[in-house]
Parts: C-alpha cells; structure tokens; sequence
C-alpha cells in the first residue's frame, strides 16, 4: 500500500507540491489575510454616537478621525518611537554582529548567538514585568543611580514632559529601554547573516590597495551589509509600532497606536475606528516594505 502511495505520488509532482503548500496557502488566504480584509471593510463603516451601534455603510467618515490632533498625535508618538529604537538597535547590534560574524571561534559563535537568542526562550510578559520591577523608584537600576549619585540628574531627565514621568518604570524613557533590549535579538541576527556574506576577498583586496581599516568599514564592509540593517529594521519598526504590552505596562497617560486600537476596540467598543486605526500602521508597514525591498533587505533574511 506505501509503496502504491509513494509511486503515485511520485509521478504526480504538481500533486505533491499541491499537498505540501495547500494548508499552509489556505491558512494565509483565510486566517491572515481574511483578518486583514475584515479590518479593511470594518474601517470604511462608521458608529452611530447617539445609540453606539455601527452603521454598516460605506464612508470614509472615520477614516477623518484619524486627522484629528489627538490620534494625529498618537501616530506621531508611536512612528517615532519605532524609529528611535530602530536606530538604537542598530547602533547597539552592529558592533556585536560584527565580532560574531568575523573574530569569534566557532565555539565563541555558538555561544554568543545562544546568548543573543537566550531572552527569546522565555515569556515575553515575563520580560517586560521583569524591567517594570528593574526601572521602578526602588529597582535595582534606581538604586545604581542613587549610589553613582546621578539621582538629581534622573530626576532633572524625568522631569521633560514628553519624555519623563513619575518614575523610570512610567515613562517613554522606560519604554524606550525595554523596546530596545526585547527587539535587539531581531536586529543580531540578520546583520551577523549579512556580514558572513561579505567575501573575504573583497576585504583583502581593499587592504591592498592601500585603504585603511576603517575606510574598508566605510566603503566595503557597511554598504555590503546594510541590506541586513534594513532587514532587522522590519522587525524592530513593525514590532514596536504595534505593540500595546510594553505601552500598557510603562507607559504614563499618553497613548500609543496599539493602546488607542485596544481602548478603541476593549473599552470604547468602536470597532470601525479600531479598524482604521489599525490600517495605519499596515499602510506604512507596506511602505516600508517596498523601500526595504528596493535596498536588497530581503536577500538578508
């Protein structure tokens, strides 16, 4: 019977490919993309304020509200977040990827990325609570400042008020820190991939011609490896634009794109707004894609 199977199979190779990428492919049309086609049309209806039931009629009513000061402000917040932490995760992999990538020992290298992958075996609530109890008033970290005596310095930082807050654990600055450290795996690794790719022999050759090491760095080694930079920033921008957790959890007042599609969605129950809210960042995802596309990010992953 196996071998009835695997003959007929074996004859029919449009059969087998049918086989293997058929669940997988309805999966994505169903589930992924479904989700996103029923955001897409729930975006485009509208709420009644008066009874609060939704009004299923083409408008593009809501689609308005999202230019008004308050979610304007909120798109501006969370884009630039996302940007900041992507150049701090860049800044931050580049060095690291770098040494696994070209002086570590093999040994070294195994060791390294199981560290730099490490955070990603546990649970990523437990991650954030973890640095919510580090950057609290009476965490560790605070109490570092405390003994280096840099606490007035803290507090003169703390006291910005699109920046600071009450305390490390309930300010941008905070959720800045922890954006940083949970997304930097995301950033290691393409880069290290990208960097294992450059020949070589394109390095010897610079060095012969004369070039000095870090004009080598400038001219060979960072644009052969910066389509890995943008792939890691695909990660660490659309990971942190909508991510609600860290924003929920150290956050102060101030929203972001993924808490205003929570309380929009949770407390608010005004789903189209949740829905066009929610476009917002997969148009500029989309955006971002083809522009990464065009720098070669691809070919990184």
């Amino acid at each position: 019977m196996l071998n009835r199977v695997s003959t007929f199979l074996y004859q029919r190779q449009r059969l087998v490919l049918l086989l293997l990428l058929g669940p997988p492919m309805i999966y994505m049309v169903v589930v992924y993309l479904g989700s996103l086609f029923s955001l897409l049309i729930n975006s485009f209806y509208s709420i009644d304020d008066f009874t609060g039931l939704i009004i299923r009629e083409f408008t593009l009513r809501t689609y308005l509200r999202i230019f008004e000061p308050a979610n304007r402000e909120i798109f501006m917040r969370t884009a630039s977040m996302a940007a900041l932490v992507t150049l701090a995760d860049a800044l931050i992999a580049f060095p690291l990827a770098y040494y696994i990538a070209r002086f570590a020992t093999p040994r070294m290298k195994t060791w390294l990325l199981i560290a730099v992958t490490l955070p990603l075996w546990s649970s990523y609530l437990v991650r954030v609570y973890a640095w919510k109890l580090i950057l609290a008033k009476e965490g560790i970290l605070s109490w570092f400042i405390d003994l280096f005596g840099l606490t007035s310095l803290l507090d003169w930082l703390l006291s910005f008020p699109e920046i600071g807050g009450s305390s490390l654990s309930l300010s941008p600055i905070g959720m800045f820190i922890v954006f940083v450290y949970i997304w930097l795996p995301y950033m290691i690794i393409p880069i290290q991939t990208s960097l294992e790719r450059v020949p070589g022999s394109l390095l010897e050759a610079s060095s012969d011609l004369g070039a000095k090491p870090l004009q080598t760095f400038r001219t060979v080694i960072l644009p052969l490896s910066f389509p890995g930079v943008v792939a890691g920033s695909i990660f660490t921008f659309s990971l942190t634009l909508g991510d609600f957790i860290v924003p929920l959890t150290l956050g102060n007042s101030k929203f972001f794109v993924g808490q205003a599609v929570f309380s929009y969605q949770g407390t608010g129950g005004n789903i189209p707004l949740a829905a066009a809210m929610t476009m917002g960042p997969v148009l500029i995802m989309i955006v971002y894609l083809l522009i990464a596309r065009k720098l070669g990010a691809f070919d990184a992953l």
